[in-house]
């Protein structure tokens, strides 16, 4: 395992540094759909120590030309996308901490699953405006929100007090 990230650490805006600040970084991605699933694959390979995965959704077999962690057998099964996100990418990095959280991001509950991220990804298909400005983000917490494929629409870091 050690080699694991040799490509990575070799990148001179990465190093050995930057290599272990990823394994000590906390992401949370809100939605697992095509974009939320892409992110969590990246994340996962390149050492992220800790990601939440967080859908209220279940896997269907239209999702699967655009869910790339997701199999036909999670759509017959109507498996979590949560759920089954988080079982393939344990079986891609072992080596990191997944928790899966099954659920809809709202104002009753985004204080507890953010306030303990470095950043929050949010993925979802919210095509009014992304989730997490219907919530208020705790402090210091770097937000992204993305929509569409490739397009980011805006990435804010959290003021923080003082």
């Amino acid at each position: 395992m050690d080699n694991r990230y040799a490509r990575q650490r070799v990148l001179k805006y990465i190093g050995k540094e930057g290599q272990e600040k990823l394994g000590a970084s906390r992401a949370a991605i809100v939605g697992m759909g095509a974009l939320g699933s892409v992110q969590a694959n990246l994340l996962a390979r390149a050492g992220v120590g800790y990601l939440r995965l967080i859908d209220r959704d279940t896997v269907e077999l239209n999702n699967l030309q655009r869910q790339v962690l997701y199999t036909e057998k999670d759509a017959e099964e109507s498996v979590p996308k949560a759920f089954a996100a988080a079982e393939r990418l344990r079986q891609v990095n072992s080596a990191i901490e997944i928790e899966e959280v099954i659920t809809d991001l709202n104002s009753g509950n985004a204080e507890a699953l953010l306030s303990d991220v470095d950043v929050v990804l949010d993925a979802t298909d919210n095509d009014e405006q992304p989730r997490g400005k219907q919530v208020s983000k705790p402090e210091g917490i770097w937000y992204t929100a993305v929509s569409g494929i490739w397009q980011t629409v805006w990435i804010e870091p959290t003021p923080t007090k003082g």
